[in-house]
């Protein structure tokens, strides 16, 4: 089968789309940067706890099991973390409601200061990282990334 000049121009946006989130993830991934950032914020925590901490805090009420999932580790390691931040007061668990044999973390008052000034911190770090940017360019990227995020999600959860 020929190829289209439009199949070929298709192919190497999707080439560079994949570059390009190798390349976010690579930064985001790096532990440097959340010292950084959990140093702008004027908080301790260890990184391990500060990821999860996060992801509670924005997906939350979440099972331990989804948790996991979503961060490529382990059940048992989640499990002990999502304690580890409750007894730090934190996050608190429940059952769930429709199955009692999942229980739920999600995000304590005390958790929730925390990852506001975490937001603050990083709403400054993205201040100046935009700085050269338009409204419109940085409009877009939102946009975008938000309709790319959810078509992600949707494929997820419909795959088998």
């Amino acid at each position: 089968m020929k190829k289209s000049v439009q199949d070929t121009h298709i192919s190497a946006q999707m080439r560079s789309l994949h570059g390009a989130l190798i390349a976010i993830g690579s930064v985001m991934n790096r532990p440097r940067n959340d010292e950084r950032l959990i140093e702008a914020a004027g908080i301790r925590i260890d990184q391990a706890l500060f990821r999860l901490l996060v992801v509670i805090e924005r997906l939350g009420p979440i099972g331990v099991v989804e948790l996991a999932d979503r961060l490529g580790r382990d059940y048992t390691t989640i499990s002990r973390q999502v304690a580890k931040l409750e007894a730090m007061e934190l996050v608190t668990r429940r059952g769930n409601t429709e199955d009692r044999r999942v229980r739920e973390a999600l995000i304590a008052p005390k958790g929730k200061a925390m990852t506001d000034r975490l937001d603050t911190a990083r709403e400054a770090m993205a201040r100046e990282l935009f700085a050269s940017w338009s409204p419109q360019d940085r409009d877009d990227l939102v946009r975008l990334m938000c309709r790319f995020a959810e078509a992600l999600e949707q494929r997820e959860a419909a795959a088998p």
